[in-house]
């Protein structure tokens, strides 16, 4: 019954870090201007009581894993790190005199790339720098991702000095066949070092991510990672899919063959295995592919329904603004999306020119706001409704009939004013999004744009 499930659902789809998704922003009605306007009405609206989240893109790695779909510059060369943190610093500034006034500041988190490609010298003097100009909320997070490799106790010290408190490293799986594959070669030692280092600092939240679906890897490999990763029992857990997508990260992807890849049904058993051998010791599922022992603050925010997700991917606190730094960053004011310009040459001459470096964006319509509304209840309650008028469009009756198939598979639950998933429903809690996503009816893209669903 699941083959046939996977079978059926197992198309290419969103991941639903934002509504609209990329492809579907209208840069013909975006303006930098409009995109200033949509951030300042949301900072005056929510900066008092929600504060700003702000994300700083760390694009350098010193060698290439061939699993990575992010923007990323690969160089051994380390002088690149001070004119960067120029150029992130100098934009910033320009974030600050569109506020006028000191952001109250959530949650900070580190991205790459490879964050610890800096030194904590250089991190240091970025964050303090960053830091002097906001006002720091009551229970603010900061956290960082984190090489097994190449995190040293004095990243740790210096991050945890500033106030760090997470950090998940980056493991996707132990066996060394498919390490050899992806180009991303660590041992359980050192990931062990890693975590046993960060809690020793203090460190409150030690994550891990892990990757299904990988090329060579069979599921004994999975079964042995997540046994080995049972035994650091890390206090959160990302597992989550490959996504296959060499026609838009290029050679990046194109180190394995696709005959080399596990199948869509031994990806599904995968998943359920690590989900069964996660339960078992206590982990609870968060939302998409997360999972969190309940002392975690991401379980403790889905349990209290305060569970978010964007461009960040979940977080444990929602805030309406959220700037993205750096090359290639996205920012989100809920009003409306702006991404930066992916080349770093064109990053430092944008910014030379006191311009902020954003080369696309989408202002949200009354209509994308509502079902964005829906899509992020399904990505991090399993449950939506259309209890109140505000949350009700034309198209709803249309969604419904095109569910009823999903009803019939045992999917989801339809009631009156609102839609469930259940728990066989949760590994395809994408498709059930996408049948809200009018933007995808009502024009599928030309080329193939997102990574398989299941």
């Amino acid at each position: 019954m699941v083959s046939s499930l996977v079978n059926k659902y197992n198309v290419a789809g969103p991941r639903y870090t934002s509504y609209p998704t990329v492809p579907y922003w209208d840069n013909n009605t975006f303006s930098l201007d409009k995109w200033k306007a949509s951030l300042i009405t949301s900072f005056r609206e929510s900066n008092a009581t929600e504060g700003i989240s702000l994300y700083i893109h760390l694009p350098f790695c010193e060698s290439l894993c061939t699993f990575c779909g992010c923007n990323k510059r690969i160089t051994k060369q380390h002088s690149v790190e001070t004119p960067y943190i120029d150029a992130v610093l100098k934009e910033w500034q320009l974030y600050l005199e569109v506020f006028n006034e000191k952001p109250i500041l959530k949650e900070l988190h580190l991205g790459g790339g490879t964050p610890t490609f800096f030194s904590p010298h250089n991190l240091t003097r970025l964050l303090k720098e960053i830091l002097k100009d906001v006002i720091l909320a009551e229970n603010y997070e900061f956290s960082f991702e984190g090489h097994p490799n190449n995190t040293s106790n004095r990243h740790l010290q210096s991050l945890y000095d500033i106030g760090f408190r997470r950090v998940s490293y980056g493991v996707q799986d132990y066996n060394p066949t498919v390490q050899k594959a992806i180009h991303r070669i660590q041992t359980f030692e050192q990931v062990k070092r890693a975590t046993e280092m960060a809690r020793e600092i203090g460190y409150t939240s030690v994550g891990h991510d892990l990757i299904f679906g990988l090329p060579f890897q069979t599921l004994k490999h999975v079964e042995e990672t997540i046994l080995k990763t049972k035994t650091l029992l890390p206090d959160r857990l990302a597992f989550y899919s490959y996504a296959h997508v060499p026609w838009i990260k290029g050679n990046g992807q194109r180190g394995f063959k696709d005959s080399d890849l596990p199948s869509p049904g031994l990806k599904r058993q995968q998943y359920e295995l690590g989900k069964q051998l996660l339960t078992q010791v206590g982990y609870e599922e968060i939302g998409m592919d997360h999972f969190a022992l309940k002392t975690d603050s991401l379980y403790k925010s889905m349990v209290s329904k305060k569970l978010h997700r964007n461009f960040m991917g979940y977080t444990a606190h929602k805030t309406q603004a959220m700037i993205g730094l750096g090359v290639s960053s996205i920012s989100d004011s809920w009003y409306g999306f702006s991404q930066n310009v992916k080349a770093i040459e064109n990053y430092y001459a944008l910014l030379e020119q006191d311009m902020l470096p954003v080369f696309r964006g989408h202002i949200l319509q009354q209509e994308d706001l509502i079902i964005r509304k829906h899509i992020l209840n399904l990505m991090c309650q399993f449950r939506t409704s259309w209890n109140l008028d505000e949350l009700y469009f034309k198209e709803l009756p249309d969604v419904i009939l095109e569910l009823k198939e999903m009803e019939k598979d045992e999917l989801i639950v339809i009631g009156s004013n609102f839609v469930e998933i259940t728990q066989k429903g949760r590994p395809f809690v994408r498709n059930i999004c996408m049948a809200f996503d009018l933007l995808l009816k009502r024009r599928q893209p030309e080329t193939k744009l997102f990574s398989m669903t299941v």
